[in-house]
């Protein structure tokens, strides 16, 4: 098996498309994995941001107007288009169609789609587990008509920080509808799994993979004298996750999709993403 790698457009704000594209290109990548996902005016006021405006400006109504300007400039550049990190929730129908309907004409193989509610302890697991699965399968019909996967990411503050979580809930559609991305990040938070249970329990529903760097900071003790921790960004090969046993497990598996860089740290964006791929390919060579 060969890896795939990309990265996701969230992470370069202010180039370009064509930039974009040329940037990965350069640096050795496989893949790009573009952000699309609508914009307030207060957002657009404040200036180019990952979580805010972009310069390409990729919304999910100019999305199939664009379709083939995006599906050109990736090929133009040998990228292939690993997926759409757009962000709607799985009742938000409209939204949900007219990005399938995107990313089929760009070859894009799924959406991101969210559950309704996040987690935070105010209702009940079991309540919104069942609201979960009713939204979720409206939308995945929706989206299954344009060919294209309804993708679930795991990440913290949601019902799904979890492999097993997130295969509870799309574990009620076939795998050819639904997908799951592997956020080994978000994971190191909030939801750890054994990495070689949490591949195989997912099988066919393993769609993506994304991999950033945390590692816990000491904050001191609480009034009781409990450790108290915060998290910081950090480099792939300093964070807490073992990206080595991802790895492997991966190429044991032989996992045909991509790996997704997804660094946001305050640091120029071409020299992390650079040693994120440096780094994976390192990881790599030692396995191979």
């Amino acid at each position: 098996m060969r890896v795939r790698y990309c990265a996701t457009s969230v992470m370069m704000p202010e180039l370009t498309l064509e930039e974009q594209a040329a940037l990965l290109q350069r640096l050795g990548f496989d893949g790009i994995e573009w952000r699309v996902r609508r914009v307030s005016e207060e957002q657009r006021s404040r200036g180019y941001s990952e979580w805010g405006a972009h310069k390409n400006d990729l919304t999910p109504e100019n999305f199939l107007d664009n379709a083939q300007r995006i599906k050109d400039i990736a090929a133009g550049h040998g990228l292939a288009i690993a997926g759409i990190a757009s962000n709607p929730a799985a009742t938000d129908l409209e939204q949900v169609r007219l990005l399938a309907e995107g990313a089929q004409a760009c070859g894009a193989p799924f959406i991101r789609v969210g559950c309704p509610q996040g987690y935070d302890g105010s209702q009940n697991y079991n309540e919104l587990y069942e609201e979960a699965v009713a939204a979720y399968g409206t939308a995945v019909d929706a989206v299954s008509r344009f060919g294209v996967k309804a993708a679930l990411e795991i990440h913290g503050h949601t019902i799904h920080p979890s492999a097993s979580l997130a295969h509870r809930i799309v574990s009620n559609w076939d795998s050819s509808q639904v997908c799951v991305i592997f956020d080994a990040n978000n994971m190191v938070r909030d939801g750890f799994e054994t990495t070689e249970i949490a591949l195989e329990l997912l099988g066919s529903y393993l769609g993506h993979v994304h991999v950033g760097g945390h590692r816990p900071l000491d904050k001191g003790r609480d009034d009781v004298g409990s450790a108290q921790w915060d998290w910081q960004g950090c480099a792939l090969g300093d964070g807490l996750y073992d990206h080595q046993r991802l790895l492997r497990k991966l190429m044991a598996i032989n996992y045909q999709g991509f790996i997704s860089v997804e660094d946001f740290r305050p640091i120029p964006r071409e020299e992390k993403l650079k040693e994120g791929i440096e780094y994976l390919k390192a990881v790599e060579a030692h396995l191979a």
